[in-house]
């Protein structure tokens, strides 16, 4: 890649991780991108950011369509271009940003994952039966963290990485409330009910001492070997349990749908749902709306007779 450009690229990072204090996650899927159309306008004899043209950009997303990508991901490859296009323009690196007229492809809305009342219960009663069996065959620590955990993401509706982050002051079992650092740092305080409160207490009084050793710090849930259990762990655990309790295959994603759901068929208004969730758009709630309203529609056409 030209230096130019290379250096346009590391100057982007920097904003993203240091001016925007967006995740590192996040800041590798646009750093990434980006990388790859930069890539792509040198091959096209692009040596400077104002090189890049219009149509480099339209033959960089006909290359990946052809490489088979899916629509969602040509729409992110897409966004992430004009992202960089935007802060170009902005700190005067190009005078006309060449993304403004690209148009990335319609991704069809597809509505989430979301349980039944009836079985995300069920999920969470084997969690807790589990949870109450553990002591009798050794496996104590590992079920309460499981129990405590899912009844957390769907209680609180929290997402996976906001509960692995959770230290253990962020808790107030009193209030049944906890605090989490959510998309770009914004921390919120989450309501919980009466079941997580008890198992969250078990997990603290039981669970978690069982595994605690030098390097565990202040973490709420902890790993087999005393560190902060991650994401992929709490997603392995979503899993076994959906299993064990026999009703469809979920992540810890899709229980902070239902629990968004479940809130809206109940009769919370969007405005709470969404400080709830930590949705820095209305918009972004409103599809949960949707949700509820496909599922009545289709419980109406299955026991209506006139439906």
């Amino acid at each position: 890649m030209p230096v130019a450009l290379a250096a346009a690229l590391d100057d982007f990072a920097v904003y993203l991780e240091v001016d925007r204090g967006t995740s590192d996650h996040t800041v590798r899927a646009y750093v990434g991108d980006v990388a790859d159309l930069l890539r792509h306008a040198a091959t096209q004899g692009a040596v400077t950011l104002d090189a890049v043209e219009l149509s480099t950009l339209r033959s960089w997303l006909t290359v990946l369509s052809e490489r088979g990508l899916a629509r969602s991901t040509l729409a992110r490859r897409g966004a992430s271009a004009r992202a960089f296009f935007d802060w170009a323009r902005t700190t005067g690196r190009v005078v006309v940003d060449p993304s403004a007229r690209l148009a990335s492809p319609r991704v069809p809305r597809t509505l989430p994952t979301v349980l039944a009342v009836d079985a995300a219960a069920r999920l969470l009663d084997v969690a807790r039966d589990a949870a109450d069996a553990g002591s009798a065959d050794g496996e104590a620590p590992a079920r309460l963290r499981e129990w405590a955990a899912a009844e957390l993401l769907y209680g609180a509706g929290v997402r996976v990485g906001e509960l692995s982050g959770v230290d253990v002051d962020d808790v107030d079992l009193g209030d049944r409330t906890v605090r989490v650092l959510g998309k770009g740092d914004k921390e919120r305080v989450v309501p919980f009910g009466v079941p997580a409160a008890r198992a969250v207490r078990r997990w603290l009084d039981a669970g978690r001492p069982a595994l605690v050793t030098a390097r565990s710090g202040p973490a709420l849930f902890l790993g087999d070997r005393g560190g902060r259990w991650g994401p992929r762990q709490v997603r392995e655990a979503v899993h076994r349990l959906a299993a064990a309790a026999g009703v469809d295959d979920v992540a810890p994603h899709d229980l902070r749908h239902s629990a968004a759901t479940h809130l809206l068929a109940g009769g919370s208004d969007l405005r709470s749902v969404q400080e709830i969730l930590g949705h820095s758009s209305l918009a972004t709630t409103q599809r949960y709306t949707h949700v509820t309203a496909e599922r009545l529609r289709s419980s109406f056409e299955q026991a209506f007779p006139r439906a």
